[in-house]
């Protein structure tokens, strides 16, 4: 034991995130070797995490990473056994490592860490799914967080111009407004365009339901407005802007690129709330 400093003792919990008594007892067992010390406690990690597999893991927070050129960005569910370690500081920077990992290596291997969050906090751990937003166009991606973790939205805003958007903060705040938009809104699709077919052919069976008895003249304008009314609530583009309910998301996007002089658009965006992954 001689040879197990405090401050080895301080280097292993630094990179394993395990306690003290653990630490001090895996460098007695590898005679004070720091980097095969590690490797014990990752396989106990291992084996604590494969105990707790089974665990029910409804709760968690979602996570986001956005490139410094805002150009890609990911979004990523992390799912824990209550709502008290979803909460955890520990926890939080779990998901928001796990976030720029998967940013940087959309492939990387993340079990390791995973196991390792698990035997530290002491309850199942599930990285339940993440997605991305990447633009091969001038534009921007921006992201946004609810209050808690639990709702998170990804944008991505592009423009055919040559001017330079990544950091033009008129348009970052924009993009920033839409998110938190589309976190209280949840619509569908950005346009009428991209509602899938079947969901149209859903919402015109109901409209077709309630107008039953009608005249068939009174039916087709019936239908029509029911349709309309779909639209106007559920794709974006044509929602009231929550900020200010008197201007749609189109005409929000039509007076910042007169602004900024490019005109912009929606490319895509993410939405994902805790549990829906599952």
């Amino acid at each position: 034991m001689s040879n197990i400093t405090k401050e080895l003792v301080m280097d292993l919990r630094e990179k394993t995130g395990a306690g003290l008594i653990d630490c001090k007892r895996a460098l007695a067992e590898t005679n004070g070797d720091l980097e095969e010390a590690v490797s014990i406690l990752r396989k106990k990690g291992v084996a604590s995490a494969a105990k707790k597999a089974g665990r029910e893991a409804g709760e968690g927070i979602i996570a986001d990473a956005v490139a410094e050129d805002r150009r890609k960005g990911v979004l990523v569910e992390i799912n824990c056994e209550t709502d008290f370690v979803a909460k955890n500081e520990d926890f939080v920077l779990f998901a928001k490592e796990v976030g720029q990992t998967l940013l940087d290596n959309p492939n990387a291997d993340l079990e390791n860490k995973r196991a390792e969050q698990v035997g530290k906090i002491g309850e199942n751990i599930k990285i339940n799914r993440s997605q991305s937003v990447a633009i091969d166009t001038n534009g921007i991606v921006e992201s946004y967080v609810h209050t808690g973790a639990k709702v998170a939205v990804m944008i991505s805003l592009t423009s055919s111009d040559d001017a330079d958007l990544s950091s033009n903060e008129k348009l970052i705040t924009v993009a920033k407004d839409i998110c938190m938009h589309i976190a209280a809104t949840s619509p569908v699709c950005v346009s009428r365009d991209d509602v899938p077919a079947d969901l149209v052919a859903k919402e015109k069976d109901i409209a077709l339901a309630q107008a039953e008895g009608k005249p068939p003249q009174a039916v087709e304008k019936i239908v029509a407005g029911k349709l309309e009314k779909y639209f106007s609530t559920s794709c974006l583009l044509e929602q009231p802007f929550v900020k200010n309910p008197d201007s749609s998301i189109r005409e929000l996007l039509a007076n910042v690129s007169n602004e900024i002089g490019c005109n912009v658009t929606v490319g895509t965006f993410l939405r994902f709330q805790v549990g829906e992954g599952s």
